[in-house]
């Protein structure tokens, strides 16, 4: 190939979109782009076509001038036959996919207000058309994602972060003003309150969040569940700024999790999984109608009351709710309030200093679940609580009905207001007398109450009920041990009170020793 000597330079400059066709070798600089570009010359010359090529800089956009990109695979050991011809997408394409929320100018260096930046990645990639097209998952990278006002959710938004303790959303206002919420679920317009779901929008609904933290480090409300359906929670923590010494009672009013709604907009099919609650008067507050609303695998800690429904509702208020298999710890009033409410669940939770206004075991103030209305249960509950604690306020305190059921810290089963223990095996031994604490007097002053038992002696066996009474005005004292025996076991039984607490006595005669076995059934 013969090399042709240039002994002068064209060039040319101008606006991009005034730029001619270049002859071969001129070169020609488009100002206002800052780019730069070669003309190919002709197809005698042997330029493979006519036209310009650009000569790459900082100012190029690399991405739309890149080979195109074919997926092969390669980690498989093989490339992927994706067509044939194989497909080629453009670079860009393929990075717009996914989308940072640092796209659109949010910053997360915990200093810079994100509020603006963050509504506008929802807005564009969820709101802006209804087409499904335009949705991606919205990443938020390692930072702290300072906002002053709140944060607007809307419908099939689907959000991550690098972990509770990575990506952190926290409302910090630098002035006085402060919201609300600093994060709720919208309707497709950004609509929220009494305009959601008017104007044609779409409701929320479908929503995601995972591994990252919201917060707030001023007193208000972190996010409010707002007439949305089949929405997801994972591995996610709402805190709010109060501490111990805040929370001794309701004053401060704030929530970490709100769930409200219309009759016409019913929150419904709403997960909360590994989620911790902490730094707020509430944990989880509902007072309106919602339906299937699961909190799971969580944590509750630093709250003055951790789950309260149906306090003050009017209408049907919240029903369905499970709260399953979570820890309850620094919590100073109930961990868990069943109020105007029905069909919701309590299972599995276990509880550890909770209901003693924060000053631990021995100093109950409370009872721990509170289920004051029909049709609720508490099933599998575990407490850290004693029984001495029990005397004065109880475990697991359940409305006046036989619907209610609950297993109360594998001391016995209770239906509404019978309650069966789960019984005691104690050993008899010779010329003995022994008195064990087994019921407190009720607060109206009347007591009846069933101790069923057997009894082994060798080969004497006694199988009986001794049926204990405490009549109302006269206070007196009175009991029937009805029983059956095939041989004299040589025990009496016997029922003492002690100021407000019964106890149940033996006495036995010199023969063997032996066993008895008995289980208490009484009224609440």
């Amino acid at each position: 190939m013969a090399i042709v000597q240039i002994s002068k330079i064209q060039h040319r400059k101008g606006l991009q979109e005034n730029l001619p066709q270049l002859a071969g070798g001129e070169l020609g600089w488009a100002q206002d782009q800052r780019r730069l570009y070669i003309g190919n010359g002709t197809l005698v010359d042997g330029a493979p076509v006519i036209g310009n090529t650009e000569v790459l800089t900082e100012f190029s956009d690399v991405l739309s001038v890149a080979t195109p990109y074919t997926y092969k695979g390669e980690a498989a050991g093989y490339t992927v036959k994706t067509d044939e011809p194989a497909v080629e997408r453009k670079i860009g394409g393929k990075l717009d996919e996914f989308a940072s929320v640092k796209d659109f100018g949010a910053k997360g260096d915990g200093e810079t207000d994100d509020t603006v930046a963050i509504n506008r990645a929802f807005y564009e990639l969820f709101c802006r058309e209804k087409n499904p097209e335009i949705r991606r998952s919205l990443y938020f990278p390692a930072g702290i994602y300072k906002t002053s006002n709140t944060i607007l959710v809307p419908p099939y938004a689907k959000v991550y972060g690098e972990g509770v303790e990575s990506s952190i959303i926290r409302m910090a206002p630098d002035d006085s003003s402060m919201p609300t919420f600093a994060m709720r679920t919208t309707d497709s317009l950004q609509q929220t309150g009494a305009n959601i779901g008017s104007n044609s929008a779409i409701l929320p609904k479908n929503i995601e969040m995972s591994s990252m933290t919201i917060e707030s480090n001023v007193e208000t409300h972190i996010l409010l569940v707002e007439s949305a359906q089949q929405c997801y929670f994972e591995s996610m923590n709402f805190t709010g700024p109060l501490l111990k010494a805040d929370l001794t009672d309701a004053t401060k009013g704030t929530i970490a999790i709100e769930v409200e709604g219309t009759a016409a907009a019913t929150p419904e099919m709403i997960t909360f999984d590994k989620c911790g609650i902490s730094g707020c008067t509430y944990g989880v507050k509902a007072d309106a109608n919602s339906n299937g609303v699961t909190f799971t695998n969580g944590r509750f800690h630093i709250l003055w009351r951790a789950v309260q429904l149906g306090e003050d509702t009017t209408d049907v208020g919240p029903l369905g709710y499970r709260i399953t298999q979570n820890l309850f710890d620094d919590v100073s009033d109930s961990g868990i309030y069943f109020a105007n409410v029905s069909k919701n669940i309590s299972g599995h939770n276990v509880f550890l200093d909770v209901a003693n206004t924060f000053n631990g075991t021995g100093n109950p103030s409370e009872s721990i679940i509170q289920i004051l209305a029909d049709d609720n249960i508490s099933v599998g509950d575990m407490f850290e609580r004693t029984d001495a604690d029990d005397l004065i306020h109880t475990r697991v305190d359940v409305a006046n009905t036989v619907r209610g059921i609950y297993f109360d810290n594998a001391r016995g089963i209770a239906y509404g207001n019978y309650k069966r223990e789960s019984g005691v095996r104690a050993t008899i031994e010779n010329n003995q007398t022994s008195a064990q604490t087994i019921f407190t007097r009720q607060e109206n002053g009347f007591c009846c109450f069933n101790i069923d038992y057997s009894i082994s002696r060798g080969d004497a066996k006694r199988i009986g009920t001794l049926t204990v009474t405490l009549s109302q005005g006269s206070n007196a004292l009175s009991y029937v041990d009805d029983y059956n025996e095939n041989a004299e076991t040589g025990v009496v039984l016997s029922v003492t009170e002690s100021g407000s607490n019964f106890l149940f006595k033996y006495t036995s005669t010199n023969t063997v020793p032996g066993h008895i076995h008995y289980s208490l059934t009484h009224l609440r």
